[in-house]
């Protein structure tokens, strides 16, 4: 389920709130269905009891991921939060390491945990800082890809934190280390194009899709225009590599 992702650049993430958004991101050709309660911030964690009936709407048919929530890099509170999402049925628990507290000790324990089959993406927020060192250390303890992001939504999006050349810089230190990578952060549609040329695996939206803005109502136009952008910047890369060849 989740190595599909790496046959399609870009992959088109789109995050739900409950399933119902989850059927109609489905429908509009989303490639991973991201559960996150976008009014508890960045990487707000739903409720288990709504990850597990977006899991069953998907059925399988496409990956589902799920956040766990603004914490801290406490080891023991990431590991018992990241074991509870799992248990939901996910393919990918997203974790993101705010600040500048020293992650390491907790990616150490949380590849550690006891998560069956479901499988750990980080993320990494452009507006603190990020540090790239730690990307090798991420796939030394079990994760299968990073992901950069925001953490103040109404601060920017991601371009307005990093240019293209530090953006390509986070997809070339994933990919030397073995990781699927990706980009999000209030992504609008004039930003795909620009970003896929990057050669990210995935981009990530929420605010883009719904009616108005990343707290309301998901609108399955929206979600087909997106996938639409998505379709036409693969098509972009592929005549491009055609014509290097």
């Amino acid at each position: 389920m989740i190595e599909r992702l790496r046959r399609v650049h870009p992959g088109f993430l789109a995050s739900v709130t409950n399933a119902d958004e989850a059927g109609f991101a489905r429908t509009g050709g989303a490639d991973v269905i991201d559960c996150k309660d976008p009014s508890s911030g960045a990487l707000g964690a739903l409720p288990g009891a709504v990850v597990r009936d977006i899991v069953a709407r998907i059925d399988g048919r496409l990956p589902v991921s799920a956040t766990v929530g603004d914490l801290p890099p406490d080891p023991d509170a990431l590991v018992s939060a990241a074991e509870a999402m799992a248990a939901t049925g996910v393919d990918i628990v997203k974790v993101g390491f705010f600040g500048d507290r020293n992650p390491r000790p907790a990616i150490a324990a949380l590849g550690l945990a006891s998560l069956s089959r479901t499988r750990l993406f980080a993320v990494l927020m452009a507006d603190q800082k990020p540090d790239y060192a730690v990307i090798p250390y991420l796939a030394e303890h079990g994760f299968i890809g990073v992901m950069l992001d925001t953490a103040e939504k109404a601060s920017g999006r991601l371009t307005s934190f990093l240019p293209s050349g530090g953006l390509l810089t986070f997809v070339q230190a994933a990919r030397a280390h073995g990781l699927m990578c990706g980009l999000a952060g209030s992504l609008r549609m004039e930003d795909i194009a620009g970003l896929a040329s990057l050669g990210p695996d995935i981009l990530g939206f929420r605010g883009a899709l719904c009616t108005k803005g990343r707290t309301s109502t998901l609108d399955p136009t929206r979600v087909a225009a997106i996938r639409l952008e998505i379709k036409r910047a693969r098509e972009a890369d592929a005549a491009q590599k055609r014509s290097v060849a």
